[in-house]
Protein backbone atom coordinates (compact mmCIF):
# COMPACT_ATOMS: atom_id res chain seq x y z
CA UNK A 1 0.00 0.00 0.00
CA UNK A 2 1.20 3.45 -1.01
CA UNK A 3 2.46 5.63 1.79
CA UNK A 4 -0.01 8.69 1.95
CA UNK A 5 2.44 11.83 2.11
CA UNK A 6 2.57 14.60 5.22
CA UNK A 7 1.17 17.07 2.65
CA UNK A 8 -2.02 15.29 1.76
CA UNK A 9 -2.78 14.29 5.21
CA UNK A 10 -2.55 18.26 5.87
CA UNK A 11 -4.50 19.64 3.12
CA UNK A 12 -7.06 16.71 4.09
CA UNK A 13 -7.69 18.21 7.49
CA UNK A 14 -7.70 21.58 5.84
CA UNK A 15 -10.58 20.38 3.54
CA UNK A 16 -12.51 18.88 6.47
CA UNK A 17 -11.42 22.02 8.86
CA UNK A 18 -12.75 24.36 5.82
CA UNK A 19 -15.95 22.62 5.00
CA UNK A 20 -16.83 22.31 8.94
CA UNK A 21 -16.58 26.30 9.05
CA UNK A 22 -18.17 26.88 6.52
CA UNK A 23 -20.72 25.18 7.54
CA UNK A 24 -20.64 26.91 11.28
CA UNK A 25 -20.11 30.51 9.98
CA UNK A 26 -23.57 30.00 7.41
CA UNK A 27 -26.03 27.69 10.19
CA UNK A 28 -24.35 27.92 14.05
CA UNK A 29 -22.68 24.95 15.64
CA UNK A 30 -25.62 23.31 17.00
CA UNK A 31 -27.82 23.98 13.80
CA UNK A 32 -24.71 21.61 12.09
CA UNK A 33 -24.84 18.36 12.05
CA UNK A 34 -22.00 16.07 10.59
CA UNK A 35 -23.77 15.10 7.85
CA UNK A 36 -23.22 18.42 6.73
CA UNK A 37 -19.96 18.48 7.42
CA UNK A 38 -19.32 15.77 5.25
CA UNK A 39 -21.78 17.34 2.19
CA UNK A 40 -19.91 20.23 2.44
CA UNK A 41 -16.62 18.63 2.11
CA UNK A 42 -17.24 16.63 0.39
CA UNK A 43 -15.34 13.30 1.78
CA UNK A 44 -16.69 10.25 3.55
CA UNK A 45 -17.51 9.51 7.22
CA UNK A 46 -14.33 7.52 7.56
CA UNK A 47 -12.29 9.95 6.24
CA UNK A 48 -13.61 13.04 8.25
CA UNK A 49 -13.76 10.44 11.54
CA UNK A 50 -10.06 9.51 10.92
CA UNK A 51 -8.93 13.01 11.53
CA UNK A 52 -11.94 14.24 13.92
CA UNK A 53 -13.96 12.16 16.42
CA UNK A 54 -17.06 14.61 15.99
CA UNK A 55 -17.95 17.93 16.11
CA UNK A 56 -16.60 19.27 19.46
CA UNK A 57 -13.79 18.00 18.57
CA UNK A 58 -14.09 19.95 14.92
CA UNK A 59 -15.03 23.40 16.80
CA UNK A 60 -12.11 23.55 19.00
CA UNK A 61 -9.95 22.83 16.21
CA UNK A 62 -11.27 26.02 14.61
CA UNK A 63 -11.15 27.82 17.85
CA UNK A 64 -8.03 27.00 18.03
CA UNK A 65 -6.62 28.12 14.73
CA UNK A 66 -8.53 31.30 15.33
CA UNK A 67 -7.05 32.17 18.27
CA UNK A 68 -3.60 31.39 16.72
CA UNK A 69 -4.57 33.35 13.74
CA UNK A 70 -4.82 36.58 15.88
CA UNK A 71 -1.73 36.03 18.22
CA UNK A 72 0.58 35.52 15.16
CA UNK A 73 -0.92 38.65 13.34
CA UNK A 74 -0.60 40.91 16.45
CA UNK A 75 2.71 39.49 17.35
CA UNK A 76 3.95 40.03 13.78
CA UNK A 77 3.24 43.86 13.98
CA UNK A 78 4.77 44.41 17.54
CA UNK A 79 8.17 43.26 15.40
CA UNK A 80 7.04 46.10 13.15
CA UNK A 81 9.56 49.35 12.47
CA UNK A 82 8.65 51.77 12.93
CA UNK A 83 5.87 50.41 15.25
CA UNK A 84 2.38 51.49 13.80
CA UNK A 85 -0.10 53.13 15.86
CA UNK A 86 -3.41 51.26 17.54
CA UNK A 87 -5.72 51.89 14.96
CA UNK A 88 -3.41 51.17 12.00
CA UNK A 89 -2.39 47.59 13.87
CA UNK A 90 -5.80 47.01 14.60
CA UNK A 91 -7.17 47.62 11.35
CA UNK A 92 -4.43 45.81 9.42
CA UNK A 93 -4.70 42.60 11.72
CA UNK A 94 -8.82 43.02 11.15
CA UNK A 95 -8.44 42.88 7.29
CA UNK A 96 -5.75 39.99 7.37
CA UNK A 97 -8.18 37.84 9.39
CA UNK A 98 -10.90 38.86 7.25
CA UNK A 99 -8.86 38.60 4.09
CA UNK A 100 -5.96 36.29 4.40
CA UNK A 101 -6.05 34.46 7.20
CA UNK A 102 -6.41 30.75 8.28
CA UNK A 103 -10.37 31.88 8.48
CA UNK A 104 -10.62 33.71 5.06
CA UNK A 105 -11.95 30.61 3.65
CA UNK A 106 -14.86 30.33 6.23
CA UNK A 107 -17.57 32.12 5.02
CA UNK A 108 -16.73 35.21 3.43
CA UNK A 109 -15.64 38.57 4.98
CA UNK A 110 -18.07 38.11 7.74
CA UNK A 111 -17.30 34.20 8.49
CA UNK A 112 -14.44 35.46 11.54
CA UNK A 113 -16.78 37.47 13.35
CA UNK A 114 -19.30 34.78 13.14
CA UNK A 115 -17.21 32.08 14.42
CA UNK A 116 -15.67 34.48 17.04
CA UNK A 117 -19.04 34.92 18.41
CA UNK A 118 -20.27 31.69 18.24
CA UNK A 119 -16.93 30.19 19.85
CA UNK A 120 -17.29 32.85 22.72
CA UNK A 121 -21.21 32.02 23.29
CA UNK A 122 -19.97 28.13 22.96
CA UNK A 123 -17.60 28.52 25.90
CA UNK A 124 -20.43 29.46 28.57
CA UNK A 125 -21.85 25.12 28.19
CA UNK A 126 -18.30 23.37 26.88
CA UNK A 127 -15.57 23.83 29.85
CA UNK A 128 -13.00 22.70 27.59
CA UNK A 129 -13.22 25.03 24.99
CA UNK A 130 -13.55 27.67 27.45
CA UNK A 131 -10.28 26.29 28.78
CA UNK A 132 -8.86 26.72 24.94
CA UNK A 133 -10.24 29.81 24.41
CA UNK A 134 -8.75 31.17 27.66
CA UNK A 135 -5.63 29.75 26.96
CA UNK A 136 -5.59 31.47 23.48
CA UNK A 137 -6.82 35.16 24.83
CA UNK A 138 -4.09 34.88 27.03
CA UNK A 139 -1.55 34.55 24.22
CA UNK A 140 -3.47 37.30 22.09
CA UNK A 141 -3.33 39.96 25.17
CA UNK A 142 0.40 38.61 25.58
CA UNK A 143 0.81 40.00 22.21
CA UNK A 144 -0.61 42.99 22.72
CA UNK A 145 0.93 43.47 26.19
CA UNK A 146 4.66 43.99 23.57
CA UNK A 147 3.00 46.35 21.56
CA UNK A 148 2.22 48.71 24.16
CA UNK A 149 5.44 48.43 26.14
CA UNK A 150 6.71 49.37 22.94
CA UNK A 151 4.88 52.67 22.57
CA UNK A 152 5.39 53.30 25.99
CA UNK A 153 9.10 53.12 25.62
CA UNK A 154 8.77 55.27 22.57
CA UNK A 155 7.24 57.56 24.30
CA UNK A 156 4.32 57.39 22.19
CA UNK A 157 1.88 56.70 25.05
CA UNK A 158 1.57 57.66 28.49
CA UNK A 159 3.81 55.02 30.76
CA UNK A 160 1.94 55.41 34.28
CA UNK A 161 -0.74 53.08 32.86
CA UNK A 162 -0.47 49.07 33.21
CA UNK A 163 0.38 47.90 29.47
CA UNK A 164 -1.72 44.51 30.55
CA UNK A 165 -5.17 47.07 31.27
CA UNK A 166 -4.36 48.95 27.73
CA UNK A 167 -4.15 45.36 26.10
CA UNK A 168 -7.17 44.32 27.46
CA UNK A 169 -9.15 47.35 26.48
CA UNK A 170 -8.17 47.64 22.47
CA UNK A 171 -8.45 43.20 22.65
CA UNK A 172 -12.42 44.92 24.34
CA UNK A 173 -12.62 47.17 21.20
CA UNK A 174 -11.52 44.32 18.36
CA UNK A 175 -14.12 41.95 19.96
CA UNK A 176 -17.10 44.49 20.09
CA UNK A 177 -16.41 45.02 16.67
CA UNK A 178 -16.78 41.81 15.82
CA UNK A 179 -19.19 41.23 17.37
CA UNK A 180 -20.86 43.79 15.15
CA UNK A 181 -20.21 42.78 12.16
CA UNK A 182 -21.54 39.26 12.79
CA UNK A 183 -24.76 41.02 14.37
CA UNK A 184 -25.35 43.74 11.90
CA UNK A 185 -23.25 42.72 9.03
CA UNK A 186 -20.38 43.89 7.21
CA UNK A 187 -18.96 47.41 8.57
CA UNK A 188 -15.92 48.64 6.90
CA UNK A 189 -12.68 48.03 9.16
CA UNK A 190 -12.17 51.91 8.40
CA UNK A 191 -14.81 52.61 10.79
CA UNK A 192 -13.28 50.98 13.62
CA UNK A 193 -10.00 52.98 12.61
CA UNK A 194 -11.93 56.08 12.59
CA UNK A 195 -13.36 55.78 16.45
CA UNK A 196 -9.75 54.97 17.59
CA UNK A 197 -8.16 57.72 16.12
CA UNK A 198 -10.59 59.92 17.59
CA UNK A 199 -10.27 58.64 21.07
CA UNK A 200 -6.36 58.82 20.62
CA UNK A 201 -6.90 62.51 20.18
CA UNK A 202 -9.04 63.47 23.52
CA UNK A 203 -6.18 65.52 26.21
CA UNK A 204 -6.24 64.75 29.32
CA UNK A 205 -2.57 63.31 30.66
CA UNK A 206 -4.01 63.53 34.62
CA UNK A 207 -5.57 61.22 36.46
CA UNK A 208 -9.45 60.79 36.48
CA UNK A 209 -10.34 63.94 38.91
CA UNK A 210 -11.73 62.11 42.60
CA UNK A 211 -15.19 64.33 41.81
CA UNK A 212 -16.82 65.17 38.81
CA UNK A 213 -15.26 62.66 37.37
CA UNK A 214 -13.39 64.37 34.93
CA UNK A 215 -9.36 64.55 33.82
CA UNK A 216 -7.27 67.21 34.27
CA UNK A 217 -7.11 68.12 30.42
CA UNK A 218 -11.06 67.75 30.01
CA UNK A 219 -12.78 70.52 29.05
CA UNK A 220 -16.26 71.51 30.57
Amino acid sequence: MARVSQAHLDARRRQILEGAARCFARNGFHATSMQDVLKEADLSAGAVYRYFSGKEELIGAIAAEVLEGLRAAFAEEAEERPLQPPDVVVGRVFTRMMDRGPVSEFGGRTGFPRLMIQVWTETLRNPELAALTREGFLRVRAAWVRIVRQYQREGLMRDDLPAEHVAQTMIALAQGFAAQQAVFGETPVENLQDGLRALMSMGGPGPVAAEGGRGSGSTP
